[in-house]
């Protein structure tokens, strides 16, 4: 092991070899072959169809040279004219030119196509992972598969696949010649072809395994940066320059040695590739002379047979050279083929009683009698019934929570620091399924609602209102792309932010930098309470929505959400109880369990985890 590989690096930045067991599966996906390249080549077979019947046009031009050569030596020795040959000589030569360059435009097409149709079925199964494989994966991992190894991939069409098939095409037609020369004479130079042939073949299947592992270690060394770039004023601050780059230096390093390992492989192909046509050059010399010499073949025979060895070796040359890069691109196919083998977060999920969402009964809860006129009585808007739930490979989070939220009401989650509180909110969204239990929404099942519809009835502000580089435009409209200019500039308002954007010198469109760099911590989170707003969901769920802002600017946006949410159901995380005081009710939680519900005078006597958080806030004596 080098030491590259056993250098202390910061803990978030090791390499997958710490991976929980899922990745290390993911990371065992079958190997990869050219079947696998054939989906992603979708839509490209005519193109592929006109370059096979060019290449196949080329092949026969070419072979027709050395013959037209042979004949052309032919009538020179016996002294006829040779103008007719030599113009058509000349015309094989320049058509097999131009449909070679035609070939290798249309080749180029396919590949360019192949890659942006990689990149997008790659970017669309990205953004539909579930989100515990986010939690298990490096964000510059995924990253350098999108960039990097499709680009790769470009090479396995233009320089791989279609090279070999060509080339062999060639070799086959130059052989079937040679073979009508003087078949003693092939057979001594296939033998000295042969032994070449099997030792870079033997050589190229190892460059696949290698060229994989060099992709993964650039994927880890673009995890490195991409790690030490998004942190770049917390290294800064602490001075941790030089240890970040020696650790981005650690994951470059193994990405050479990688890197290194091909170049070594690929570098004995040429010297192999070089002395097999040169022995092979001298067998035919050596026994094609002989043979001249005892009258078994003409001359004019011998030097087209030459031709021949060159119109066969050096396309022999190019279709081994293009195998090993076909191994590569193989090898970044295999990375690629990880990521999409992932399944998708999918729509539905798994409920004890797969049960139709209609025939879903609704327990009745306290609070949820008839409706005036005696009408059924409305489910609540969310309701968490004993649930449980613990992330991949960790311990249990959440224990038989058992919790309802009226609609129309606003309900406050409160309690230490990992206690479950936005855990629960993520379950109502479904980023992870419940273990025991059920959450339901409008009395039915998260697990039976189309992920889509579900989130349509939600909006979600998250612990670190995290704003997306672009415009100010481009983040109010990600969840209301029909919103026009004054819907706009109202919620702006609503949040206490519209002062700021438009005195901007492009207003809406005034850039946030990436992650709203540019934006102050309260600002951000402004925007996003307003990129929330501006949906108009029945149900809000709000972690920390308010925790960057100041004492002016929260009481604002206690009455902004007030006015926003009055009609609507409100479920809010809250560390800070001034924001929450008022909520219809506050659920207090401790070590994933309900220890206290009610409201905040109720609490302040009857809660003692409470009262202590209430009296280190000051809200009690």
């Amino acid at each position: 092991m080098t030491s590259t590989q056993t250098r202390e690096r910061p803990a978030a930045a090791r390499t997958e070899a710490t991976a929980p067991p899922s990745e290390a599966a993911g990371r065992r996906a079958r190997d990869v072959g050219l079947r696998s390249l054939l989906p992603h080549l979708k839509g490209q077979w005519p193109a592929l169809g006109v370059v096979a019947v060019l290449s196949l046009a080329t092949t026969l031009l070419t072979l027709s040279q050395p013959v037209l050569i042979r004949d052309v030596v032919t009538r020179i020795e016996a002294d006829e004219a040779v103008t007719g040959l030599v113009g058509l000589l000349v015309a094989a030569l320049v058509g097999a030119a131009v449909l070679s360059g035609f070939r290798d435009y249309l080749l180029q097409r396919v590949a360019e196509g192949l890659v942006l149709g990689t990149r997008r079925r790659l970017v669309a199964r990205l953004l539909r992972l579930p989100i515990a494989e986010y939690d298990r994966r490096r964000t510059g991992d995924l990253l350098s598969r999108v960039g990097a190894d499709t680009t790769l991939l470009r090479a396995v069409v233009t320089s791989g696949l279609f090279d070999i098939v060509t080339n062999v095409l060639m070799v086959g037609g130059s052989a079937v010649m040679m073979i009508l020369i003087d078949p003693p004479l092939f057979g001594a130079t296939a033998l000295g072809l042969t032994a070449g042939v099997v030792a870079v073949v033997g050589l190229s299947r190892r460059v696949r395994g290698a060229s994989r592992e060099a992709q993964d270690r650039v994927g880890e060394m673009t995890s490195a940066v991409e790690r030490a770039i998004s942190a770049v004023r917390t290294i800064r601050a602490s001075g941790a320059e030089e240890r970040e780059a020696h650790a981005v230096d650690g994951y470059a390093k193994d990405a050479h040695d990688a890197g290194m390992r091909i170049a070594s492989l690929q570098a004995l192909i040429n010297p192999i590739t070089s002395t097999t046509v040169q022995v092979a050059f001298l067998v035919v010399l050596g026994v094609g002379g002989a043979r001249v010499a005892s009258g078994a073949i003409e001359v004019g025979d011998l030097v087209s047979f030459l031709l021949f060895l060159f119109t066969l070796w050096f396309p022999l040359g190019r279709a081994l050279n293009a195998y090993s890069r076909l191994q590569s691109g193989l090898g970044a196919l295999h990375r690629i083929e990880e990521v999409l083998e992932l399944p998708q977060e999918r729509e539905l999920g798994d409920t004890p009683a797969a049960r139709p969402a209609a025939a879903l009964s609704v327990v009745e809860r306290p609070g949820s009698g008839p409706l005036a006129g005696g009408s059924a009585p409305q489910p609540p808007a969310i309701e968490f019934d004993r649930v449980g739930f613990g992330y991949a490979g960790g311990e249990t989070v959440l224990r038989d929570v058992s919790l309802v939220v009226p609609r129309g009401t606003r309900t406050a989650l409160v309690g230490p620091s990992g206690a479950g509180k936005s855990t629960l909110l993520s379950l109502v969204e479904r980023f992870y399924d419940v273990t025991a239990g059920a959450v339901r929404v409008d009395g039915t099942d998260v697990r039976e609602l189309p992920r889509r519809a579900l989130r349509h009835k939600l909006g979600y502000v998250e612990q670190s209102a995290p704003v997306l580089a672009g415009t100010v435009r481009d983040n109010l409209a990600l969840a209301a792309p029909d919103a026009t200019d004054d819907d706009m500039r109202d919620v702006l308002r609503s949040v206490n932010l519209e002062d700021v954007i438009m005195r901007a010198p492009h207003g809406l469109d005034t850039q946030v930098g990436e992650g709203g760099v540019l934006l102050s911590g309260g600002e951000r989170q402004r925007l996003a309470l307003a990129r929330t707003f501006l949906a108009a969901p029945p149900i809000m769920l709000l972690d920390e929505a308010t925790s960057n802002l100041d004492a002016r600017n929260e009481v604002l946006m206690r009455d902004a959400i007030g006015s926003v949410t009055s009609d609507r159901t409100l479920l809010v995380v809250a560390h800070r109880l001034s924001t929450v005081v008022d909520s219809d009710q506050i659920v207090v939680l401790e070590h994933g369990e309900v220890v206290a519900v009610g409201r905040h005078d109720e609490l302040a006597d009857t809660s003692p985890l409470y009262r202590e958080l209430a009296a280190h806030q000051l809200l009690i004596k």
